[in-house]
């Protein structure tokens, strides 16, 4: 069975796009052409163009017509698993601690709340075979009643963890990756003995309203972690 008429649009301007006949900057056929040559309604062509300018290949000028977009080349999408990643996995988790703190100034700030408000801290230890990988921290904002089963803690990601108060899909996640010296409660944690610099993922996690929910702070052995990123329009290219 064919595509349907909008999609066969949308797939013959994308080959034409990627194939370097349409540039960037390039106009697109105009509406009543597209119409004539795929025999389809003005809808159709419409409801094809919507879905390539939803897709980042073109936009709209009112009043001038379509054209091919300039591709970003600074957005990449980055892949991050907090046990699992390119050279290495995490088959067993130790949770150390959890508390309810009252907040530092770093978290009310990053959570939102007042400076009386209480604050659930959890910390674990992440291995594999055996060794010390990463130092975990996540801090949640608690509320009365708010259950804690260490069991679930214990091994549950970050969205895991908060998905008990709010819907997996509604929740917006922010990464801020960096590189940093342990302290030596780190160090002694990790089983770091020489100058190994870690590398520090903070993820911040918000709700539908863009409220934050949660912020976690992993510290990986950097020998034993590797991320991975990757940016192309070529992935865009199948519709059900």
């Amino acid at each position: 069975m064919g595509l349907p008429i909008y999609l066969q649009i949308v797939e013959d301007i994308k080959e034409k796009i990627n194939s370097g006949e349409l540039k960037p900057g390039d106009a697109l056929y105009s509406e009543n052409t597209l119409c004539k040559t795929y025999n389809a309604s003005r809808m159709t062509v419409r409801k094809g163009l919507a879905i390539l300018a939803g897709e980042g290949y073109i936009y709209s000028i009112p009043g001038k017509g379509n054209f091919v977009k300039e591709p970003d080349s600074t957005t990449y999408t980055l892949y991050y698993d907090e046990k699992n990643n390119l050279i290495n996995s995490v088959d067993k988790t130790k949770l150390l601690e959890v508390n309810i703190i009252m907040p530092t100034s770093k978290l009310i700030e990053a959570l939102q709340i007042t400076k009386n408000k209480k604050v659930i801290m959890i910390r674990r230890l992440f291995y594999t075979d055996g060794e010390p990988v990463a130092y975990d921290l996540k801090y949640l904002p608690y509320y009365k009643g708010m259950p804690i089963v260490e069991k679930e803690i214990r091994y549950a990601t970050f969205p895991e963890i908060v998905s008990k108060k709010t819907s997996l899909f509604a929740i917006k996640k922010e990464l801020i990756i960096s590189a940093q010296m342990p302290d030596e409660e780190i160090r002694r944690h990790l089983n770091i003995y020489n100058e190994l610099p870690l590398m520090v993922v903070e993820q911040k996690l918000y709700d539908i309203e863009d409220k934050p929910i949660g912020l976690g702070i992993t510290y990986f052995r950097s020998d034993y972690c590797k991320l991975y990123a990757q940016a192309s329009f070529r992935d865009k290219t199948s519709h059900e």
